[in-house]
């Protein structure tokens, strides 16, 4: 039976069978992903084939899933505990929604970007929310106004919201028809009271920012798919690091558009844009077309490499 996996509590799944069906299953046997160090070779979005007991006799009545479908796309992250592994988030997104607060907490550039860049790299486009934007004052709006001005000329499109206003979460609703939407973001910036206005008679828990650290309670434990307005919207725990897999060092300026639009006029194709001479990135930058936290962002990633974060090329 081929059904969509909507539910992952890391040793049972929960699938969605075509007739509409939900099934609760386990993995049987190892799956090996390829190229991929994962914790969890079996995500949230994959679609699989799933061997369920028909007969009462049957003494194994535990349905399994036995074999997973080429994926379209994924996003991955590092995985908490085990630095040179990785956790896929979600698996064949059509679109991501990223929740960004400028403060309580505070989303910084750096996290940002890195979510772009691994969603451009597997061509996910992305939303940027910027929410609870009833708390800001006057100096945390001028910020959030020029991180709107930065990611807004890139391209990408950004929404203001205030997640506990139904009229302005609102606007949200109809993106959600026939597609595979992820809902992401540090803990506490909302995505919860986000999902709460659109699945109906279910509440996810949500919790205060702590005091102490000015951070995100974790109240969603684990990733899980729901129907919304058409579509599905998958809810994943809040991410406080975001770590880049399965690229070469080499590619990284590809997945900051901005960077790689300028990186064509550079004097060598194996520019780095960190010092060669004639490079445009860095004078696209002195010239102010390229702004500096995410060349700065840019280059934390380049440093990953000394953690071994990147593949070996063939």
């Amino acid at each position: 039976m081929k059904a969509l996996v909507t539910r992952n509590t890391g040793s049972w799944y929960t699938v969605r069978s075509e007739d509409g069906k939900y099934i609760d299953c386990k993995i049987k046997g190892t799956f090996r992903l390829k190229g991929i160090r994962s914790t969890n070779p079996v995500a949230i979005g994959d679609w699989v084939d799933v061997d369920v007991p028909t007969s009462a006799t049957t003494q194994e009545q535990t349905p399994f899933i036995y074999n997973i479908y080429d994926r379209k796309n994924y996003i991955i992250r590092k995985s908490i505990n085990l630095s040179k592994q990785s956790q896929i988030i979600a698996a064949n997104v059509d679109q991501a929604f990223l929740v960004i607060t400028v403060a309580h907490p505070q989303t910084s550039t750096t996290f940002i970007d890195r979510f772009l860049a691994s969603a451009q790299a597997y061509r996910i486009p992305v939303i940027l929310l910027f929410n609870k934007i009833d708390l800001l004052n006057a100096e945390q709006k001028e910020y959030q106004d020029s991180l709107i001005s930065v990611y807004g000329k890139i391209g990408y499109e950004c929404i203001e919201i205030s997640a506990t206003n139904p009229d302005s979460v609102e606007v949200l609703g109809s993106r959600f028809k026939d597609k595979m939407s992820v809902l992401s973001g540090h803990s506490g910036v909302g995505k919860s009271t986000i999902l709460n206005h659109f699945i109906t008679g279910y509440q996810q828990k949500t919790a205060e920012i702590s005091d102490a650290h000015d951070q995100g309670v974790h109240t969603t434990t684990f990733a899980e798919m729901f129907e919304a307005r058409g579509g599905y919207l998958i809810d994943t725990p809040g991410i406080r690091g975001f770590g880049t897999f399965d690229f070469e060092r080499e590619e990284i300026g590809h997945y900051f558009i901005d960077i790689f639009q300028y990186s064509k006029q550079c004097r060598f194709s194996n520019c780095t844009h960190t010092h060669e001479p004639g490079c445009a990135v860095l004078q696209a930058i002195e010239d102010g077309h390229i702004a500096q936290t995410r060349y700065n962002s840019y280059l934390s990633m380049l440093g990953d490499k000394d953690e071994n974060r990147y593949r070996e090329k063939l």
